[in-house]
């Protein structure tokens, strides 16, 4: 098949050989923008929940949640490794010892990495660190899975994300010295955020050196200060045609070598006011290969402004 973008099931088969599938793990954990440290609301788009609406309690343990998502995912999808992502909201916001503690319980044989989502303004050397040495004794790879949504500083205090761009550099810079990838998350149709918005973001994450990137569009979480705004008619929310369009551009300013978790996400019906149009993620999906054909562009077409363009000249 000729892909448009690095599609992420096609990277782990080349790395891994095989299949590989994510298990869902919650624990014990929370957010500064929840415990009163930068907030109590959380990010207006955020649920009660953070983003694990297919987890486990964060009571059942990590062994248990590991076996119990084994058991669904092995006979369906004759699936023998796994990654176990630590998915709600942030998991570096622990002491350091507790975090160190999670990490160890969910490494085994058939683990063949962690991946860890937290926020560019929950990492420093020590939990780096913690990660470096459970990579080092355990021989799993990690992913950091980082929160940014926007290059557009003003959108993110709009959205109370409680930081600026300017964390995520800082993030990125210290995550250079240490043998993980890193996957950058991104809300591609934020009511604030143009064109402009979209492209200026692919090339932030691009230069920053992102391995990976998680694209979706936005969801009104029931019970949040998005759904408030949307009930009353404060905000609107771009088309899916418009959402399709700014994918293409996101991948033609993205990095040729940058890895596409996916282009777009799900979420829970009951647990939503809006989510993807109504349609299903697949039928998105397949709108932005077909653009992606009908232009005949790919991802990379116009990553052309890294390593000093303006003097390109000189070199030949």
């Amino acid at each position: 098949m000729n892909e448009r973008y690095r599609v992420y099931s096609t990277y782990l088969k080349e790395t891994y050989g095989e299949k590989v599938y994510k298990l869902p793990i919650s624990i014990p954990d929370t957010c500064p923008n929840r415990d009163g440290t930068l907030g109590i609301r959380g990010c207006a788009f955020c649920g009660s929940i953070g983003a694990g609406y297919e987890n486990l309690p964060a009571s059942v343990t990590i062994k248990e949640q590991i076996e119990q998502n084994m058991a669904h995912i092995k006979p369906k999808y004759k699936a023998n490794k796994f990654i176990a992502y630590f998915q709600n909201f942030t998991n570096t916001y622990l002491p350091p010892d507790r975090f160190r503690d999670f990490l160890t319980a969910a490494c085994r044989p058939d683990i063949v990495a962690l991946a860890i989502a937290t926020r560019p303004d929950c990492l420093n050397e020590t939990y780096l660190d913690i990660m470096a040495d459970i990579k080092k004794a355990y021989g799993v790879d990690i992913l950091v899975e980082l929160g940014l949504q926007t290059a557009n500083y003003k959108t993110l205090a709009k959205i109370n994300r409680g930081h600026t761009t300017a964390e995520y550099v800082d993030a990125m810079m210290m995550l250079r010295d240490y043998p993980f990838r890193v996957c950058t998350h991104v809300i591609l149709d934020l009511p604030w955020d143009t064109m402009e918005d979209t492209i200026e973001t692919a090339k932030l994450v691009s230069a920053a050196g992102t391995d990976e990137v998680k694209l979706h569009a936005l969801y009104i979480i029931k019970n949040t200060a998005m759904a408030e705004w949307y009930a009353k008619g404060e905000i609107s929310l771009f088309t899916c045609e418009e959402y399709v369009r700014r994918v293409v551009a996101f991948l033609e300013y993205s990095r040729p070598d940058i890895v596409f978790q996916r282009l777009i996400g799900r979420a829970p019906k009951e647990a939503t006011d809006f989510a993807n149009w109504g349609m299903g993620w697949w039928r998105i999906r397949d709108m932005i290969d077909e653009e992606l054909e009908r232009r005949d562009t790919r991802q990379g077409a116009l990553c052309d402004y890294l390593h000093g363009k303006a003097v390109r000249k000189f070199m030949t």
